[in-house]
């Protein structure tokens, strides 16, 4: 019998053992983490690094391509202002002017031709005719030339397709068009001057550019046609692909992207005055953090740390038996739901400390839970006492009588309105006990009101409710509106004749929704519109809701937070202007987070 029975250093034994692996776990769960956000901590800054690298390189590409570019603008301009522009093409020819500037700019450029707004050659170096089946005027970069007169045209690299040539070679050229003015006698007429561009020039800027490990670089135009591709073949026959039309939307900066199931780092720069943009792309292999030297650190540090955690944990473990089945005991009381059990906090320094900071813990969880019930309980007593005040009595039997009046008066059209406008009315007053409801929903709620209203009062004023479809679904609070356009009839426009005007806004600013409600009535002190939101206690009116402002505040307050509320703005005899701020958010995830 006595060899069933545990004995004490067993008990200790099968202790310690436990107390190991839950430390043991613990710290490696710490761990773990501490490594990850290392992790991430050094892949971000080497990332930031890696778009730094990437944006200066690209912004010394970007300044070459430019300056190259601008070399074959200063050639138009020269071509334009220094020989067609003062030239009379019917008396004397131009040839020996462009071969002169051809054969000093050769190197860069394939063509320079002028053309007549009708198509026809009127000069051209080297090219000597246009092809005989090709119509000119039929590009589409012929007639965007001649529409956008003061524009310079560059196209995408094509091959050669306009003029005849004696090489019998497909060279690959970028067209620079411009509509220029061309005199012949006492006659001036619209045409083009064409300068053909060697890609090869262009391509020998950006082919022996390297980008870190694995990176590289590309370009496109505005429209997302390709440019330049380090394997432009290769996506020109389809066996590559690359990002082009999620590239076209991005402006100059650093993005992530994911690509073909890779993650990659894209850098953008725009080439001045084309539009074009230079991309640069590093794979999330060729990221420093990737590879192995750097994942060893990594392993090698976290390792280093679990073997000093595991040491320590065996020292610590073997000091405790007894007092953690203690503190265990009270912990399981507080799981179970005693937040007033007494923690155990005897044994070692360690677990004494543990032990009062379980019970620090119990005794802010149980305070936290009481301020959730309270709060809980102040939001109930609020819309308690918002539904209580909903229906006024003296309001329905107004309406009321106003209907039966119109029925005896055979206003049947004018009765079926204020009917169906106090049906509407009240279906969402009541709305299934909800306390927050769509904006549409409240802009509905307190048309409804001001139709009512204003057919009682014929003649008093005049209503206008506007706002974007944009906020129609975002979150209101119930019964917000009614009370403030119910103060602007009863109390701003009591004393007046007519030409009354209450405006109802609404709008959106980023995450911010915004009402105003304004009107053009007698007005109040700013004194006296400080007080709407004082301390004072509401005292309900026989003609309205019975909601005063400063309980419209403070729903929104309970509802949104201390940010958000009333803000009063008046003089007297020039009208009042209320403002409620709101967050602008969506009312199908503000629900289901309710129900929740």
């Amino acid at each position: 019998m006595g060899q069933n029975m545990p004995t004490g250093r067993g008990r200790k034994n099968s202790i310690r053992y436990m107390i190991f692996i839950y430390f043991t776990v613990s710290a490696l769960a710490v761990i773990l983490l501490t490594g990850v956000v290392l992790y991430l901590q050094m892949s971000r800054q080497l990332t930031l690094a890696v778009q730094d690298e990437n944006q200066a390189v690209l912004g010394q590409i970007n300044r070459s391509v430019d300056s190259y570019l601008r070399t074959i603008m200063k050639l138009s301009d020269s071509v334009y202002y220094g020989v067609i522009k003062n030239a009379d093409l019917s008396a004397e020819p131009v040839n020996s002017q462009l071969t002169l500037l051809y054969d000093n700019n050769k190197d860069s450029i394939a063509n320079i031709a002028l053309l007549s707004k009708e198509g026809e050659l009127l000069e051209a170096v080297p090219a000597a005719r246009l092809k005989t089946e090709l119509d000119v005027t039929q590009e589409e970069w012929f007639d965007n030339t001649l529409r956008r007169t003061d524009n310079l045209h560059f196209t995408t690299p094509h091959v050669q397709y306009i003029f005849d040539s004696n090489e019998n070679q497909y060279r690959w050229v970028i067209t620079l068009t411009r509509a220029v003015e061309i005199t012949h006698g006492t006659s001036t007429e619209q045409g083009i001057l064409l300068i053909d561009i060697r890609y090869g020039s262009l391509e020998q800027i950006l082919e022996n550019i390297t980008l870190g490990n694995q990176g590289y670089l590309y370009m496109i135009s505005n429209d997302g046609e390709l440019i330049y591709h380090p394997k432009m073949q290769l996506i020109g026959t389809g066996q590559m692909e690359e990002n082009i039309a999620t590239a076209v939307g991005y402006r100059d900066g650093s993005y992530q992207e994911r690509y073909g199931g890779e993650r990659r780092e894209v850098s953008v720069k725009s080439v001045g005055y084309t539009g074009w943009k230079l991309l640069s792309v590093t794979p999330e292999k060729g990221l420093p953090l990737n590879n192995l030297k750097m994942r060893l650190f990594v392993v090698f540090v976290v390792a280093a740390f679990l073997l000093v955690l595991v040491l320590t944990n065996t020292f610590i473990s073997s000091r405790i038996t007894i007092p953690i089945q203690k503190l265990e005991k009270s912990v399981n009381a507080i799981e179970a739901g005693d937040l007033d059990t007494e923690v155990y906090m005897g044994g070692s320094y360690e677990i004494r400390h543990l032990g009062r900071s379980i019970g620090d813990m119990a005794g802010r969880i149980k305070t936290l839970m009481e301020d959730i019930v309270t709060e809980h309980e102040s939001k109930r007593k609020s819309e308690f006492d918002t539904l209580q005040s909903q229906i006024n009595p003296h309001f329905l039997y107004n309406t009321l009588d106003i209907i039966v009046w119109m029925i005896e008066n055979e206003q049947k059209q004018e009765a079926v309105k204020i009917v169906t406008a106090l049906a509407r009315f009240f279906r969402i007053s009541l709305s299934k006990g909800k306390s927050i409801i769509t904006v549409r929903d409240e802009l509905e709620h307190v048309r409804n009101y001001l139709t009512i209203q204003q057919m009682r009062f014929k003649n008093k004023f005049t209503y206008t409710i506007a706002a974007g479809e944009d906020v129609m679904e975002l979150v209101s609070l119930k019964l917000m509106l009614q009370p403030l356009v119910e103060n602007a009839i009863y109390h701003g426009m009591e004393f007046m004749d007519g030409d009354g005007e209450i405006c109802v806004e609404v709008h959106r600013e980023d995450d911010e929704l915004w009402f105003r409600i304004s009107d053009n009535g007698l007005g109040m002190t700013a004194e006296q519109a400080a007080g709407l939101l004082g301390e004072k206690h509401h005292v309900s009116s026989k003609r309205g809701s019975g909601i005063g402002v400063k309980n419209v505040n403070e729903r929104i307050k309970l509802y949104f937070g201390e940010d958000y509320g009333l803000q009063i703005q008046s003089e007297p005899d020039e009208g009042t202007v209320v403002r409620i701020h709101l967050p602008a958010r969506l009312y199908t995830e503000t629900e289901q987070k309710e129900r929740i």
